[in-house]
């Protein structure tokens, strides 16, 4: 199997292109100043020696080769340039000369006038009065840029300077060329670095954010800084507004689908579920109706003729009534959730901030039974549903859970994180379900214990409308049964 070969960040391209940039420019610059730096230098001394010989010309022409008024010119020429100047009348006598002994005058007119062998010489420029000529003294092993020729007086005119100080000149300009260089590129590195994380920086939290959305996961928000350029922040902008709509799309999506999966069911449900209606209204009915029956008759035929007695009567037939009311209401609930009357509508919330709220509504109940209610969690959990039928499941878990706590009397509420889904479970400590009742508990009118029921004014249809609910998102719920009590349990999708 190949492998892959590994991309470079953008961090690492930016780098290495900048620090190619800046070496390559910086290795150019050496290989022309190296190559043609010497040549220039020598160009421009030829240059010079043509301006000298022109001025001095022009003095010639002026007849002041010899006056004081030419000093300071000739002074000028010879140390700007650094050349070597003798200039002689028409008979050979010296008007001018930049050398410091008649000896070393001597040995230039000799070797003006008679070339001696040690010399060798190219001729650069060949003019109507001069010549300029580049020259080897060989038992000196230098070079030398020569002008002689003639004056418009009649005079005649030697020039020389050396091109060993070009050279030199040359080689320290390069030297010194090279160690900047260096310390360009080294700062140049220091620089690049800074800049490449400065722009790769943002471009990675973005692509981090779109990781992020990949997995549904929207809470992550691309946040604006100093020093990011206005095409990478409308980027990012541009980022935000998309995790939104995504995010409103899916909510819509899944809420959708939800109803187009109860639309398909409903169908096949509904003549059973009336009939199934009715029967256990009229099942259940029958014993608050007869009981309400028989005190209102009692009452009527004035079985009990003192006042206490005819108010128990009173109070009995409201009770019944209450009951018969509340189990109307939890039925219509109930029948609208199965006969699919309700539409349901898929938010994204904190299901840790709903758990708390319900804590605190239930502390007065959970101190008259004198239970403890505890749950360790403070982070947010975000899960997929409708809040408020997620309420009324927890409700009805925490409202079961206080009637039937005993021994240690502690109730436990946890939030198991899965790969899809959020368990969220009440255990309370007390008496077990038996095994043969825990899969009937969710059965309309179902009682495990009918008398324990009664006492605190249960109808069995509250586990019946958390299973609705449950089904109504298509998740899962259930109850176990622990060493030292039971676990009622919900799953709700977290992505």
């Amino acid at each position: 199997m190949r492998c892959k070969k590994k991309k470079l960040s953008l961090t690492g391209q930016l780098i290495i292109t900048m620090i190619g940039i800046v070496a390559g420019t910086v290795f150019l610059c050496w290989f022309f100043n190296n190559t043609f730096l010497e040549q220039y230098y020598t160009y421009q001394k030829e240059q010079e020696l043509l301006r000298g010989y022109a001025k001095i010309n022009q003095a010639s022409k002026n007849d002041t080769l010899g006056s004081s008024a030419f000093d300071i010119t000739f002074e000028t020429i010879c140390a700007n340039g650094n050349i070597d100047i003798l200039i002689s009348d028409p008979s050979g006598y010296l008007l001018r000369s930049s050398y410091s002994d008649a000896q070393r005058v001597q040995m230039q007119l000799e070797e003006l006038l008679y070339r001696g062998s040690r010399n060798r010489y190219t001729v650069l420029v060949q003019g109507d009065t001069y010549v300029l000529q580049r020259q080897t003294d060989t038992r000196l092993n230098s070079d030398f840029l020569v002008l002689w020729g003639g004056l418009e007086n009649g005079s005649g005119v030697y020039m020389r300077t050396a091109l060993e100080s070009i050279r030199e000149s040359a080689a320290v300009t390069n030297h010194f060329f090279v160690m900047v260089s260096a310390i360009a590129i080294v700062i140049s590195i220091f620089v690049i670095v800074i800049m490449s994380r400065s722009i790769s920086k943002p471009i990675r939290a973005l692509s981090d954010i779109s990781g992020q959305m990949t997995e549904l996961d929207f809470e992550a928000k691309y946040q604006s800084s100093r020093g990011v350029s206005r095409e990478i922040d409308e980027l990012g902008q541009s980022v935000n507004l998309l995790s939104e709509t995504l995010e409103q799309t899916i909510s819509e999506l899944k809420s959708a689908n939800i109803s187009l999966r109860r639309d398909i069911e409903k169908k096949e449900r509904i003549d059973e579920m009336r009939k199934e209606f009715l029967s256990n209204v009229s099942h259940e009915l029958k014993t608050p109706l007869a009981l309400i029956q028989g005190y209102a008759e009692g009452l009527q035929e004035c079985i009990n003729e003192d006042e206490e007695s005819r108010g128990f009567y009173c109070e009995v037939i409201m009770d019944e009534a209450d009951k018969m009311n509340r189990m109307v209401r939890n039925l219509l609930t109930l029948n609208q959730l199965e006969f699919g009357n309700e539409r349901v509508e898929m938010t994204r919330f904190d299901i840790v901030e709903l758990i708390e709220g319900l804590i605190q509504s239930a502390s007065l109940m959970a101190a008259q039974k004198s239970a403890d209610i505890i749950f360790g969690h403070s982070e947010p959990v975000y899960v997929w549903g409708e809040e408020f039928k997620v309420e009324e499941v927890l409700t009805n878990y925490l409202t079961n859970a206080l009637n039937h706590v005993d021994g240690e009397r502690r109730i436990e509420i946890t939030i198991e994180q899965r790969e899809h889904a959020a368990r969220v479970s009440v255990f309370n400590t007390g008496a077990q379900i038996p095994e043969e009742d825990l899969d009937k508990i969710w059965t309309k009118f179902y009682k495990v214990d009918k008398a324990h029921t009664r006492a605190y004014g249960g109808s069995g249809i509250g586990l019946s409308i958390v299973k609705a609910i449950m089904d109504s998102f298509h998740q899962q719920c259930g109850v176990i049964n622990r060493e030292n009590g039971v676990e009622f349990w919900m799953e709700l999708e977290n992505n």
